[in-house]
């Protein structure tokens, strides 16, 4: 169905006679209550129940608004719970964010021997020597995704062991990456 404008002139007068737009269409036929509906929008015609409402408002006089006297002074109290503004309610004390390093510039100074277990970095010392050394385009989800290196320069690589099953990292790199509650306790006292 297309609006025609002899369709489109049948729905400004139908609706101007106060008709609803499941009349009209059913009057039109081969569209939907919606469909008048959206057309009487797009057409811009009046809200009728503004626009009618608005002038039989006009066509009587409204009397004049008889005066109330004062109503008895009544005592101002404080409530007894003070509302909160928005923007008063407490924060939660969050860490600061670590600074991002823009490309090219040395990385700050990598967790010491002693923050990690001598076993686990024997552990990585000797993985990164058999390593795989691949690039970002050569991972996947069966390869260690162990950054090493400096992400600026041309000797920076994956390692590329097979992973550990449920993790992104070989046996060595996740014995660093996921070190047990306790340790990581430690680390901070």
């Amino acid at each position: 169905m297309s609006w025609t404008d002899d369709r489109v002139e049948l729905l400004k007068k139908m609706w101007g006679e106060g008709q609803s737009a499941s009349q009209i269409a059913k009057e039109l036929g081969g569209v939907t209550r919606n469909a008048v509906i959206g057309k009487v929008h797009r057409l811009g015609l009046s809200n009728r129940a503004g626009s009618a409402g608005a002038a039989k408002a006009e066509a009587k006089p409204k009397p004049a608004p008889k005066a109330k006297p004062d109503p008895k002074p009544q005592l101002k109290t404080e409530p007894a719970i003070k509302p909160v503004p928005v923007d008063a309610s407490p924060k939660p004390n969050l860490p600061a964010r670590k600074q991002i390093i823009p490309a090219g510039q040395p990385l700050p100074p990598q967790p010491s021997a002693n923050e990690i277990s001598p076993e686990a970095l024997a552990k990585v010392n000797a993985v990164e020597k058999k390593a795989k050394k691949l690039t970002l385009m050569e991972l996947t989800e069966r390869t260690c995704k162990w950054p090493v290196g400096d992400p600026a320069t041309e000797d920076f690589w994956f390692c590329g062991l097979p992973v550990q099953q449920g993790k992104p990292y070989c046996e060595a790199h996740v014995g660093v990456a996921f070190q047990p509650m306790s340790a990581r306790r430690d680390r901070r006292r």
